[in-house]
């Protein structure tokens, strides 16, 4: 006869159970601690601070050297007559990063008050016109830039090495991040626009206009000078070319050099300073000093 066998549930011990409850635990719990890490690693990220205001930029690397501060009190004054939010950036903040991230400011006006030349050229390629900055220079910083001459050296004929980084217009044309908004350049340095090569590269970038001197210039003549066409600009609402001609009616050539203001291109002279521009698209702002805060943050005569 056969036998029936009796079929019994498995049977577990309860120290085998809690073991694989635990083991179910921990795995989960690394899963999900995975997928938080790779979420904060290449999921979305909280966008950045932007700021849907125009605003203009005195970028001052003259501020240690000629220092003038009635000079920065008197702009500034004009610029509060205008809608725009003024940002103030001394010596130290000009460095070879400050020039590539410009564009992520939506700035309608730049007053560069910066040291330039034109003394500097490559076999086969035009004169280039060079903006300082206050970043030391050295060989093993920012080298893909230095060997397409986006960067070069540059230093004042009474110093000694190591010199500063220099902004070439391969550098506007090609390491500048983003485009401008129809701003206008006003580059209050030496041989500005003795070539027009940075004049060009800043239109390509967006700029509206370029404005500076075919020479050499004293500090103390630019800065008079830039006042007379910020007025022009601002105060009566004159046209850049209008401005120009009536700055250098009231100012005249630089004594020394002779060197005049003029603008770039030809038909931007009909164009105004908007100083109620809206924005075509959002732009991301790193937060800078306001009006407020820029008489705090002016330098001072010793």
């Amino acid at each position: 006869m056969a036998t029936a066998k009796s079929r019994r549930k498995p049977r577990f011990k309860k120290h085998s159970l809690k073991r694989r409850l635990t083991y179910l635990l921990a795995a989960t719990t690394a899963i999900a601690l995975i997928g938080i890490l790779a979420y904060s690693t290449l999921g979305p990220r909280n966008p950045p601070f932007v700021d849907y205001t125009p605003a203009v930029a005195i970028v001052d690397h003259l501020s240690i050297q000629w220092p003038d501060q009635n000079f920065l009190q008197t702009i500034q004054t004009i610029l509060n007559e205008t809608s725009l939010k003024v940002e103030y950036y001394p010596n130290e903040d000009i460095t070879v990063d400050f020039y590539r991230k410009l564009p992520s400011h939506n700035y309608k006006l730049i007053i560069f008050r910066v040291h330039s030349t034109a003394e500097c050229s490559a076999e086969g390629q035009p004169p280039y016109v060079v903006f300082f900055t206050s970043e030391t220079y050295s060989t093993t910083k920012h080298v893909s830039e230095q060997l397409d001459m986006r960067l070069v050296y540059v230093n004042f004929p009474e110093n000694e090495p190591p010199g500063y980084f220099g902004i070439t217009p391969l550098f506007i044309e090609a390491s500048m991040e983003g485009r401008l908004n129809d701003t206008i350049i006003i580059s209050m340095g030496c041989d500005g626009l003795k070539e027009n090569t940075m004049a060009e590269a800043f239109v390509e970038k967006g700029a509206k206009a370029y404005i500076s001197w075919n020479g050499s210039v004293s500090a103390s003549h630019t800065d008079e000078a830039t006042t007379f066409l910020l007025r022009h600009l601002i105060t009566e609402n004159q046209t850049i070319k209008n401005a120009v001609k009536e700055t250098m009616n009231e100012v005249g050539p630089d004594p020394v050099d002779k060197s005049i203001l003029m603008f770039y291109p030809d038909k931007a002279g009909t164009s105004f300073l908007l100083v109620n521009a809206t924005i075509a698209a959002p732009t991301v702002r790193a937060a800078r000093k306001n009006n407020n805060e820029i008489s705090r943050a002016l330098p001072h005569h010793k």
